[in-house]
């Protein structure tokens, strides 16, 4: 009962007025459900916000870097792995972090009589391979491996029968017409990308130490990475994360706002410096996760259950307690979770139909909301004879009862989590 793979956690939050994430028109996020328009908070917004979080910070070794940005991120690892050792250069991080994302498919051994055809669009090849290059996330210890796999390979001496292929190479190059799409290249970007092809096999060797290396930066391991390029590897991700939504509907505000300007005021003028409007609204939310609990162990290169435990209870205590940073400063809709309830299952289930009828206005939505997310759970627990094990934390829960072990206080919550959901069950 204990070793149940998945952790599903469901979050109940009141938001008070707010525009915690607004879409391409500066509007809130909203989405169609159960026939009725519902505020939106993606799980992009929510993910970011618990990576960025003060708490993952304090609790967590390592978050990833999430750039597409190759120049700064040089400047970036060269600050921060310079700063503690002086086993780093410059040159060398530069190289490795290049290597790292680039595609060595084109070298002196793929050209041939075919870049003769090229066309006007090829001719920008070179530019729209640059814009190819996703946002991705970095792991800077799996970086610091990787450094030194690159390093070593392009400072070991080659063997008779690579100096040869390297010969063949260099000559094949010099004797070959350059054309726009390929031009000429120097002796060393051949020789580079012959050892970028000898570093390939030695990535591959390495795949775990390198995969356990990039299990130390969490966010990567919860949410996973899909490689865009070169020798970054993907990463199934442990964590599933639902679009935050409404458990009723919402019919949103606007607020017409204006900023004085102080000192035509004090001239003796009327009127505002700015005008403008911003759709906000309040509600009921409905967070879900799903952990995979092996997956996440995998990840982190083969830790003890206890570990991917701990991360859960870290997991969990930021899905109650995160908020997006949207208009923060002038709405301050630092609310925390009423309701959580977390089961551990066989399967990932999420209770979203709870509130596919949307919940109605019985002196507030807060409390039919929890009501209702507690008789679908039943439902579901009893109709599908599912095998969970199951814990509740609700706000000034003194008062509860009945088929579900409550906790008055989070970190109970959370320690029950950590300690593979050991005590009464559900």
């Amino acid at each position: 009962m204990n070793n149940k793979n998945f952790i599903n956690f469901h979050v109940l939050i009141s938001h008070s007025p707010s525009c915690l994430n607004r879409d391409d028109m500066n509007m809130q996020k909203s989405a169609i459900f159960g026939g009725v328009r519902r505020v939106r908070i993606s799980s992009q917004s929510l993910k970011r916000t618990m990576r960025t979080s003060p708490y993952y910070k304090t609790h967590l070794p390592e978050k990833s870097i999430r750039t597409r940005q190759l120049n700064l991120l040089v400047e970036n690892l060269s600050t921060e792995l310079l700063k503690d050792s002086a086993d780093f250069d410059k040159y060398w991080i530069e190289k490795a972090v290049f290597a790292f994302v680039s595609n060595n498919s084109t070298t002196t051994e793929d050209t041939t009589e075919n870049d003769a055809e090229e066309t006007e669009d090829e001719q920008d090849s070179s530019a729209s391979d640059k814009k190819k290059i996703a946002v991705a996330p970095w792991s800077i210890s799996e970086f610091k491996v990787f450094y030194k796999l690159v390093k070593e390979t392009f400072e070991a001496p080659l063997s008779d029968k690579e100096e040869e292929s390297l010969s063949k190479l260099l000559e094949k190059e010099r004797s070959r017409k350059p054309t726009k799409k390929n031009p000429k290249k120097s002796d060393e970007d051949i020789k580079d990308g012959f050892l970028l092809k000898k570093t390939e096999k030695v990535v591959k060797e390495q795949a775990n130490t390198l995969l356990k290396a990039c299990g130390q930066a969490v966010d990567i391991a919860l949410s996973g990475r899909m490689a865009t390029s070169g020798l970054m590897t993907n990463m199934d991700g442990a964590m599933a994360v639902a679009h935050a939504i409404t458990t009723h509907a919402v019919d949103a505000d606007i607020d017409w706002f204006t900023a004085v300007d102080d000192l035509v005021s004090d001239a003796g003028e009327v009127g505002a410096g700015h005008l403008n409007t911003q759709e906000f609204s309040s509600g009921v939310f409905y967070r879900y996760a799903s952990l995979n609990i092996a997956q996440l162990q995998k990840n982190l290169g083969g830790v003890a259950r206890e570990r991917a435990l701990e991360i859960a209870k870290y997991v969990l205590h930021m899905l109650a307690t995160v908020v997006p940073s949207a208009k923060n400063q002038s709405t301050a809709p630092f609310n925390l979770a009423d309701y959580v309830l977390v089961s551990f299952s066989d399967i990932p289930v999420s209770l979203a139909n709870a509130f596919e009828k949307p919940v109605k206005d019985q002196g507030g939505f807060l409390a039919p909301s929890i009501k209702c997310l507690k008789d679908y759970w039943r439902g579901i627990h009893v109709g599908y004879g599912l095998d969970e094990k199951v814990a509740v934390f609700q706000v000034g829960a003194k008062d509860e009862s009945g088929d579900l072990l409550t906790f008055a206080a989070l970190p109970e919550l959370e320690n029950w989590v950590a300690s593979n959901a050991n005590g009464a069950a559900a």
